[in-house]
């Protein structure tokens, strides 16, 4: 119903040439590399999209300096609506993981919706001699800077779950970054890097067919697609969180008529059972948030990770 009523005052608004909003092909850019979680949301989105709002909804890959370069390209794109940006947890983190940024995440972007949250698993090829966080922590502790951990690169929020894991735990392995989640899920399932933090989304089918093994789970409760494995809480660090999330945000400066049409779309795509259930069996869970909610939850991200990387003194290209 609230999605019915936002629709229905963004095609009576003040701008009438909303109304012919979209009048092209609409591009929604990703930050990051084919395959990866971020990737697999956005594909899963455009093509409800497409069939809302009746124009083309193309997914263009813009892969680099942890989601950076595309998060650049929509912060100076024209604030018409046609060109959008899957943000994720990167555009918090990376306010404060960088200097000289081409952007800033709450200046430059209107807010459209959070789409949706996925915890994190901390994930081990079979390979590795251990069976939980406890095991892995004596091994790390046994041979310090032996163990390597894979990230979707510096600064991304793989990176900082185990700058976290080092500090909390009291181990040294050895940061792993690469150029997004789909290489380094690649080489942590071949073997070549022994553990690394992903998003459930991402892991769940090959922790369901044994190809990689969780160590636990880096949210609150348990995964009712794991309930057998602990979280990381449970196993001995509190107040253990790491979950992921993205969302679409448009240009700053997008009419307020634009971002309500593209959100009342995106909260229809996302309420559509096949969306929910193709999610919730991946672990993660589809939000649909307002514009101003998702605002104020960027925000409070931004100031979480603000406190990790200081605490962690972790350095960033």
């Amino acid at each position: 119903m609230k999605a019915v009523l936002l629709l229905a005052i963004a095609l009576s608004g003040p701008a009438a040439w909303a109304q012919g909003y979209p009048s092209k092909p609409i591009r929604v850019i990703v930050g990051y590399s084919p395959g990866g979680a971020t990737d697999i949301v956005a594909r899963t989105l455009a093509g409800k999209l497409q069939e809302s709002l009746g124009q083309p909804v193309i997914v263009e890959n813009k892969p680099g300096a942890n989601s950076n370069i595309g998060s650049e390209i929509v912060a100076k794109s024209a604030a018409d609506g046609h060109t959008l940006l899957l943000g994720t947890i990167a555009n918090a983190i990376n306010m404060a993981a960088y200097t000289g940024l081409g952007y800033d995440t709450l200046r430059d972007f209107a807010p459209v919706t959070q789409t949706m949250s996925a915890p994190s698993v901390l994930a081990a090829h079979p390979s590795l001699p251990v069976k939980d966080l406890k095991g892995l922590i004596a091994l790390a502790k046994e041979k310090p800077n032996t163990i390597a951990f894979a990230s979707s690169g510096n600064g991304s929020s793989p990176h900082l779950a185990g700058e976290l894991l080092k500090m909390r735990a009291g181990i040294q392995i050895v940061h792993v970054p690469y150029k997004g989640a789909a290489p380094a899920l690649s080489d942590l399932i071949a073997g070549h890097v022994p553990i690394g933090f992903q998003t459930a989304l991402s892991a769940m089918p090959y922790l369901q067919s044994g190809r990689l093994r969780v160590l636990g789970v880096a949210s609150p409760q348990r995964l009712a697609q794991l309930p057998d494995v602990p979280t990381i809480a449970e196993a001995g660090l509190p107040q253990f969180e790491v979950s992921s999330w993205n969302g679409l945000l448009a240009p700053a400066k997008t009419p307020p008529e634009i971002v309500a049409i593209l959100h009342a779309a995106s909260v229809k795509a996302l309420a559509s059972p096949d969306v929910r259930e193709k999610f919730a069996a991946q672990g993660a869970e589809t939000v649909g948030s307002s514009p101003d909610e998702f605002r104020a939850y960027i925000r409070a991200e931004i100031d979480k990770w603000t406190l990790v990387i200081r605490a962690s003194g972790a350095k960033f290209d």
